[in-house]
């Protein structure tokens, strides 16, 4: 039995290590849907890093990994806690200020607060869009998330390998 354990101790650490790192560090995560095109492609595998947002906070821009219900979806961070967000015109405004979207995303219609009732996004939540803005299941319609829902940060995809780098 002594020699068996021995001979077996080696992949059970290398077991538990991996299940650890999945579990709490990094894990793949697959775009599901075109609401993330033309920044991300439906299918495409990227590193869900789970543990940054405990030592930093959630950022705008930031591409997040969002826990609803039996799914993950995958969205951009556009408005923080405390914050009032409106589009106008295609065009950004957080607290009446113009803000610059430096990245691609598809025209996105007029909207404000007031639908959810709210002249600012609560404390501990966000508000969350997809880059296709046509095609996005999004804070529009699912209003703001919670911080507790927001698994990690997804940057850098993997796969396909044309495709392989970080993603802004």
């Amino acid at each position: 039995m002594k020699k068996f354990l021995k001979e077996v101790w080696p992949y059970i650490l290398v077991l538990s290590t991996v299940v650890f790192i999945k579990a709490f560090i990094v894990s793949p995560i697959r775009v599901n849907g075109p609401s993330m095109q033309e920044t991300l492609q439906h299918k495409d595998i990227m590193i869900l890093d789970k543990i940054s947002y405990r030592f930093q906070k959630v950022k705008r821009f930031d591409i997040v990994v969002i826990h609803l219900d039996e799914e993950d979806i995958i969205k951009r961070v556009v408005g923080l806690p405390g914050e009032k967000i409106e589009y106008k015109d295609q065009k950004l405004y957080i607290n009446g200020e113009y803000v610059k979207e430096d990245f691609y995303h598809e025209e996105t219609d007029d909207f404000d607060l007031s639908k959810f009732k709210s002249k600012t996004i609560p404390k501990d939540s966000y508000f969350v869009l997809g880059d296709n803005r046509v095609e996005s299941l999004d804070s529009r319609v699912l209003g703001f998330i919670p911080k507790k829902r927001i698994k990690g940060h997804a940057t850098f995809t993997i796969l396909p390998f044309s495709r392989w780098g970080e993603k802004k």
